[in-house]
């Protein structure tokens, strides 16, 4: 009973750390960009999830405000800090983003104040009894349910429509699917903004969970979220949902086995070192 409950537990995280991590694979797949600032989304979609509620009572307009208005900003941080930096060495852009999550901890503190927000009536509070003895929480089934539309939709887009196709190549071979008529602008600001959105979808699902923003919430995530792309094999997708649901699963029964020796968060790190010492590439990463 234990095992299972601990392993959804794991999946719960693992799903999460998928929404976040995926919009780093995207922006490095497609830029070869360790996009730092994007933690900086998940804690903006938090924030915007937590006063929408608070405002309306509705979580799903909350979602989709936070998913809308993250997207936006992901587009304009490619356009302001990134586009002006792709002729220059990747660790300018690596530099940059790493300033404007520094800079958007602080701006949230002075907006929102130090000591975090809550919702005033938190959504989704109740439990679903899977079987005898095991709980689940309403916010919990929707971070599996979600997760799990929202990335078969993104599956969907990249392998079964033009914009889908037109993405894949532009990370294949930039100037080859530019000179077969493909956008590229157009698909690093779909890139950006799509990422940002899963992000922050992400930052909102966190928020339900824990009932509480705060203006550093991004900080560990965006560790997780590189250890995770570096796991997966850096660019690959596929990689990045296999290493998240595994850290996610590694984390929940780590914190009870181990948890004495190591805390959730280094548990995390071990099983990255871990791994590469095995395979130096990651698990699904090219040679």
């Amino acid at each position: 009973m234990l095992s299972v409950e601990l392993f959804v537990q794991g999946i719960v995280q693992g799903s999460i750390y998928a929404l976040i991590a995926l919009g780093l694979t995207l922006v490095y797949g497609l830029l070869r960009i360790l996009h730092v600032a994007h933690a900086a989304l998940f804690t903006l979609g938090a924030y915007i999830g937590v006063l929408v509620t608070n405002q309306t009572g509705s979580l799903p307009l909350a979602l989709a405000a936070a998913a809308l208005f993250a997207g936006f900003v992901g587009m304009a941080i490619y356009k302001l800090a990134y586009e002006p930096l792709l002729s220059r060495p990747p660790y300018i852009a690596l530099i940059a983003s790493i300033a404007l999550f520094i800079a958007s901890e602080e701006i949230y503190r002075i907006t929102f104040g130090p000591y975090g927000l809550s919702f005033v009536d938190p959504p989704l509070q109740g439990q679903i009894q899977l079987f005898s003895g095991f709980y689940l929480k309403h916010g919990e089934v929707l971070v599996i349910g979600l997760s799990v539309t929202l990335l078969g939709l993104l599956a969907w887009l990249s392998s079964s429509t033009r914009t889908g196709i037109a993405w894949r190549a532009t990370v294949t071979d930039p100037e080859i699917a530019q000179a077969c008529g493909v956008n590229i602008q157009s698909v690093r600001y779909l890139n950006f903004f799509i990422g940002s959105a899963l992000a922050a979808i992400a930052g909102v699902l966190v928020a339900l969970l824990n009932n509480l923003v705060e203006p550093t919430m991004g900080s560990v995530p965006s560790y997780k979220a590189l250890a995770i792309i570096v796991l997966g094999g850096l660019g690959s997708i596929r990689g990045t949902l296999l290493a998240a649901m595994a850290l996610g699963v590694i984390e929940a029964f780590g914190t009870i086995y181990i948890g004495r020796m190591l805390d959730r968060d280094a548990i995390a790190f071990a099983f990255l070192i871990a791994v590469l010492m095995v395979r130096p590439r990651g698990l699904l990463g090219a040679r």
